[in-house]
């Protein structure tokens, strides 16, 4: 077998074990075998491993002899990837391996997410639990599933399980940044009932939207990327009017609701009399999207091509789809007023989707403020129920509240500023941590969130900066021999 790519990287345990990770398939609800994996390497060395009903894994590590006083620290990270492809890379995520590149100063996927996020944090941990050198206080390792569907590992982790008093989330992604807070969100599903009917003699065509960057819907919601979704439902309706005879016969997009969707496709059927109308209207959309998207997406493409006829909606519907979905709040609501140029509350139009009854569109709306959060998820409610459509709310999950006075924040901090020489940036992030989640069930931890460099997570131009991994790996473990 080939050596793997990352072999020449340093720390050597640390990227040895991404490496393995990369090998097993493992995008949400499909953890099963990596979690088997880690156990599997948890027992060979002796450690105590217990998988709970939920499918996550805690492992106990003691303490190193003459250190069983000290605090017990509780290290954590998901071991689930957003599985999001290239058009034009074939790749099923639950068979095939990740095949992560070094592409200069980065380590980056082929054709696909690479799963750094969360990778590089549960590597860490593998890399600890074996590790026989580093000095410690008593570890415990909580590996946990499904946090890009909803954090659904961290709601199902019992209170009183775990015994540490620190929490150190392994889930950041700048190596210069603590991050100590963190948005809430909640999920919307909305159906909206259509029906199909023959649509004869009228010509069909298939109008994708392409080349977007797409990005996390959290961390890159402020840089202006396109949503290919609205895209798409923009210069429909543009069609639409130069061509009224518009029915949507199918239409899809995103693959993520926490994922700004890269790609979008529609096939329409208008009367033979208006094609051309259309797909001038559909053209000069194009130029107008392009000249704005100019700088913060500027591989944006719109591909028209003719399709077979199928059934489609009624014209009025489809024009009431169209308007919701144009009408539906998209990108950053509101700015925070305490963190200046931070996003306190916004929301992703993450999928849609044909159903045999209709469209289905799923949402995600985050914020810092649990009110802002649930009226931003009442008016993307309201835009579809004044088309018809019906909305289903998921469990909302809270934020996580700074504690700028906590231990573990001044220590991480000295540490960093010594081996760095500056003071890490303490900040709270516009995206879901687990931490929110765990810190309710146990409200006597300190925590704290520390990670390497990632870039463009949950897209295939996501990348980690391979030194940050080096200044991420001396933090945690010199921190753990400090507590």
């Amino acid at each position: 077998m080939p050596a793997s790519p990352l072999a020449a990287l340093a720390p050597a345990a640390l990227w040895s074990a991404f490496a393995d990770l990369c090998a097993i398939p493992h995008p949400s609800r499909h953890e099963a075998a990596v979690i088997a994996f880690l156990k599997g390497r948890a027992d060979a060395k002796g450690l105590s491993a217990e998988i709970d009903a939920k499918g996550n894994l805690i492992v106990r590590k003691p303490a190193t002899p003459g250190r069983e006083t000290r605090p017990g620290v509780v290290l954590q990270a998901h071991v689930d990837m957003v599985p999001q492809a290239n058009a034009g890379t074939p790749h099923d995520f639950a068979v095939d391996p990740i095949r992560p590149r070094v592409d200069g100063a980065w380590v980056a996927a082929t054709g696909t997410t690479l799963g750094a996020d969360n990778g590089i944090g549960a590597a860490a941990m593998l890399a600890l639990m074996e590790d026989a050198e580093i000095a410690h206080g008593p570890l415990e390792f909580l590996f946990t599933v499904e946090e890009e569907i909803g954090l659904n590992g961290a709601r199902a982790v019992a209170p009183g399980v775990l015994k540490g008093d620190i929490l150190l989330n392994l889930d950041s992604e700048d190596d210069t940044r603590i991050t100590i807070g963190c948005a809430g969100g909640r999920d919307v599903v909305v159906a909206l009932p259509l029906a199909r009917a023959a649509a004869a003699d009228m010509t069909f065509l298939d109008v994708s939207v392409k080349g977007l960057k797409g990005g996390h819907s959290g961390l890159d919601i402020h840089l202006g990327h396109g949503n290919a979704i609205r895209i798409l439902a923009r210069v429909l309706r543009a069609a639409r009017e130069a061509a009224p005879s518009l029915r949507i016969a199918r239409i899809a997009g995103g693959s993520a609701r926490n994922a700004i969707p890269r790609e979008a496709q529609a096939v329409i059927a208008v009367a033979k009399a208006e094609e051309a109308a259309a797909r001038t209207a559909v053209a000069t959309r194009l130029t107008e999207i392009r000249a704005e998207l100019a700088h913060a997406d500027p591989g944006l493409a719109i591909e028209v091509a003719t399709a077979a006829a199928e059934p489609a909606f009624a014209a009025d519907a489809s024009a009431a789809l169209l308007r919701a979905i144009n009408a539906c709040p998209d990108g950053i609501g509101r700015l925070s007023d305490t963190l200046p140029g931070t996003p306190e509350t916004s929301s992703n139009v993450g999928v849609i989707a044909t159903t045999e009854t209709g469209v289905q569109v799923t949402c995600m709306v985050r914020s810092s403020v649990d009110s802002a959060r649930d009226a931003l998820c009442a008016r993307i409610e309201d835009a579809f129920g004044l088309a018809g459509g019906s909305a289903t709310l998921g469990a909302p999950y809270p934020g996580w509240q700074p504690n700028p006075d906590a231990k573990i924040l001044g220590l991480l901090s000295e540490i960093h500023a010594k081996r760095r020489g500056a003071a890490p940036e303490i900040s709270t992030i516009h995206a879901g941590l687990e931490c929110a989640i765990l810190g309710a069930a146990y409200p006597h931890w300190e925590m704290a969130s520390i990670g390497p460099v990632i870039r463009n997570p949950h897209s295939p131009d996501e990348r980690v900066e391979i030194a940050s991994v080096g200044h991420f790996w001396a933090l945690l473990t010199e921190t753990l021999s400090a507590v």
